[in-house]
């Protein structure tokens, strides 16, 4: 019998096409080490693994907590051992699970403090898009502050506040075993604007001067093993479709996380200049 959050699921509203194909089921898959891929094609969640538990990042939609839980399922581990939700921006697409997944595992959720505001109001006042992607609203156990350090276990992963996609975007780092070695993983939360103001932006006025300090911040992190919040930022369906025995594990990718930070922080900056030029 499913919890009653995730029985509410069928009277959600339908899928638009965009989100349906975020939201199509991929088989679960180890990136490397206790690290495993648990999300969607399109929307991450990943699940870290210890004998003493496990962490999930991320929820993706409303529609996306069954896929997810089945997934983890699927990898052979029991969901009621999930004993940290953490997310990294608190948008419908990554946060519209979390409700639903917290009831299934009895887990506690940790949020940045801004980003807590907006999960526990299910995504309504949003600075940028107001009410129009709500998602259930959650409660929020513990607030994260910047440079906060995860620990579960053997596991060890940094919350690192890197705001401007939200105001309290999240991103991660976490030592991973790749092929016998430490690399470091790093976990881009969301460093795109799509249709935000930077300029002159009343509901957010220190976007700009946030995004900035997100990127120095980001620029500054190891990032061995690529990832992110969503599967295109790092090439999710490309990798996956390249790892086989014997080979290099194709999610070590530094200079692909380098080359994907450049040019967001190239297309943020450009936005703000077109923004200025048309007085904001």
């Amino acid at each position: 019998m499913l919890p009653p959050m995730l029985l509410a699921l069928a009277a959600s509203a339908p899928l638009s096409a965009e989100e349906a194909r975020w939201n199509a089921p991929v088989a679960p898959f180890r990136i490397a080490g206790n690290l495993y891929y648990v999300g969607t094609a399109e929307l991450a969640s990943y699940l870290v693994v210890d004998p003493q538990g496990m962490i999930l990042l991320d929820g993706g939609l409303e529609a996306s907590a069954p896929l997810i839980l089945d997934n983890i399922r699927a990898l052979g581990f029991d969901p009621k051992r999930v004993r940290y939700l953490i997310n990294s921006q608190a948008h419908y697409d990554h946060a519209g699970g979390l409700a639903a997944l917290k009831e299934a595992t009895g887990a506690e959720l940790l949020a940045s403090p801004a980003d807590a505001e907006l999960l526990e109001r299910g995504g309504s006042g949003d600075f940028q898009w107001g009410d129009r992607f709500i998602y259930p609203p959650v409660q929020v156990d513990g607030r994260l502050r910047d440079g906060a350090e995860l620990k579960l276990g053997a596991i060890r992963m940094t919350a690192y506040l890197t705001p401007g996609h939200t105001r309290g975007c999240t991103s991660w780092t976490m030592p991973v075993q790749v092929d016998g070695r430490a690399r470091q993983a790093l976990f881009v939360c969301g460093a795109s604007a799509p249709g935000y103001t930077l300029v002159g932006n009343a509901a957010y006025p220190w976007i700009m001067d946030d995004f900035r300090r997100s990127f120095a911040t980001w620029r500054k992190l190891p990032c061995d093993l690529f990832l992110g919040a969503h599967g295109s930022y790092f090439g999710l369906a490309e990798k996956r479709a390249r790892m086989a025995p014997g080979r290099p594990n194709p999610f070590v990718d530094p200079k692909g996380c380098r080359a994907f930070l450049q040019g967001a922080e190239q297309r943020i900056e450009a936005q703000a200049a077109k923004g200025a030029m048309q007085g904001g």
